[in-house]
């Protein structure tokens, strides 16, 4: 996911609307991942990558989408979503939740979050730096694939047996992933 990111990135895309259900696994193995659904995202033609819609999945939204600035760093956004996306995957929820939209918002806002038990040490410190409440603040795309939680060696990293699920198994508590993407025209409408 981190790769695809980073080379929609790369080329000048900003995703604006990443989240989990737009990566696909193309192969029975389960080796290789297809980005679906590029309808939200826009190109950029230069190093300026400033957004000022207000379109995002509300699990997924940065803070500083949520804020009154008049633009936004469109890819510190997708970094912020690919960092919900990790946590969840790890945690099985999402870092921020709740039914009211607005209280939910008001947790991204703050960007205060729990990490959850039995993480290494490694994946932590990703999550932390993805979930960033100052953008300029996080990593950039291509600076994830040199974190040290993915050059790790996955069959040491692996979750205690308990907490091994498969993947299209984990569902986030709270709001279903379902009804949490629902509204997806935009956050206000």
């Amino acid at each position: 996911m981190a790769s695809a990111v980073a080379h929609c990135h790369k080329h000048g895309l900003i995703l604006r609307d990443l989240k989990l259900r737009r990566f696909v696994f193309s192969n029975c193995e389960r080796t290789k991942l297809v980005l679906e659904n590029l309808e939200d995202a826009c190109v950029m033609t230069g190093p300026d990558d400033s957004l000022w819609d207000k379109h995002a999945c509300p699990a997924y939204v940065g803070p500083e989408i949520l804020s009154s600035r008049p633009s936004y760093s469109g890819r510190a956004a997708d970094v912020w979503s690919l960092g919900v996306a990790l946590f969840t995957m790890l945690a099985g929820r999402y870092p921020f939740q709740d039914s009211e939209p607005a209280l939910l918002f008001g947790k991204i806002r703050r960007g205060t979050f729990a990490l959850p038990e039995g993480l290494s040490a490694s994946a932590r410190c990703l999550i932390r730096c993805l979930l960033r409440r100052e953008p300029s603040e996080r990593l950039v795309a291509l600076g994830i694939l040199l974190h040290p939680w993915l050059r790790e060696d996955c069959s040491q990293v692996s979750p205690p047996r308990s907490d091994r699920r498969e993947m299209d198994q984990v569902v986030p508590d709270g709001p279903q992933l379902e009804e949490a993407e629902e509204g997806e025209v935009g956050l206000y409408g």
